[in-house]
């Protein structure tokens, strides 16, 4: 889709809600729901060994993919490139990529990948961790970002269509990855993919919290399922040694 919209992104000069929420990007109107279009999910490191997946990409997350996009298409840059830096510049940037790094160092996570710490898993030039979200676009809710919830993912047609269309495929492809779903709708996403044998549960960390600043139990939610995850951990990476 990035070679679709590519001369629409060259031709913006701001990258405000009123300049990339609009009908140029937008893909589908459902009610309050607006899915749109962004440079985000497009690029997929097959040979990562963590694999991370949030609900959606949010506005910090778009905004930012768009205004990488711009400066590369300017700069004449390859499209692979451009969307491997649209997904390295905007993943779970801000207070979301910092909460994350602390949970996974709290874990030890970088000791059995062989990094000083898991702040090196986004590095540039890291090729250890893959991010992606179940819904591969943004997608708000009378214009603010959208949560997993009314409706859910599953009980959607529309949700639940673009979660087979683009999640499915990419998470077979990750299958043999540590697997960390982030967010109880995430859970609930990978949980009916378990049940359909898409994938297998063994390297899933199920339980881990969003990461977001505006969840306030976060640190509660991490705490309950810390034993679980070391676990879970631990015999992943026992078991492909």
């Amino acid at each position: 889709m990035f070679i679709k919209y590519s001369d629409k992104i060259s031709n913006l000069s701001n990258f405000e809600k009123s300049d990339i929420l609009t009908d140029n990007f937008l893909l589908h109107r459902e009610s309050n729901l607006e899915m749109y279009y962004a440079p985000h999910n497009e690029y997929i490191n097959k040979d990562a060994r963590v694999f991370i997946i949030g609900i959606c990409p949010g506005w910090t997350q778009t905004q930012i993919a768009y205004k990488t996009a711009n400066n590369g298409l300017k700069n004449n840059l390859p499209f692979e490139e451009i969307q491997k830096q649209c997904k390295h510049n905007s993943r779970f940037a801000g207070s979301m990529r910092k909460n994350l790094i602390e949970m996974l160092d709290e874990l030890g996570l970088h000791r059995y990948l062989g990094v000083s710490c898991c702040t090196d898993l986004f590095d540039h030039d890291n090729n250890l961790l893959h991010t992606t979200s179940v819904l591969p676009f943004p997608v708000f809710i009378n214009n603010k970002n959208y949560t997993g919830h009314n409706p859910d993912i599953l009980k959607s047609n529309l949700l639940s269509s673009y979660v087979e269309e683009y999640f499915y495929p990419e998470a077979k492809l990750l299958s043999n990855a540590l697997i960390i779903p982030l967010g109880k709708s995430v859970d609930d996403v990978l949980n009916d993919m378990v049940k359909k044998q898409i994938i297998k549960s063994d390297n899933i960390l199920f339980g881990v919290p969003h990461t977001s600043g505006a969840n306030g139990h976060r640190r509660k939610q991490f705490d309950s399922n810390r034993e679980f995850f070391s676990s879970v951990i631990d015999n992943h990476f026992k078991n492909i040694i």
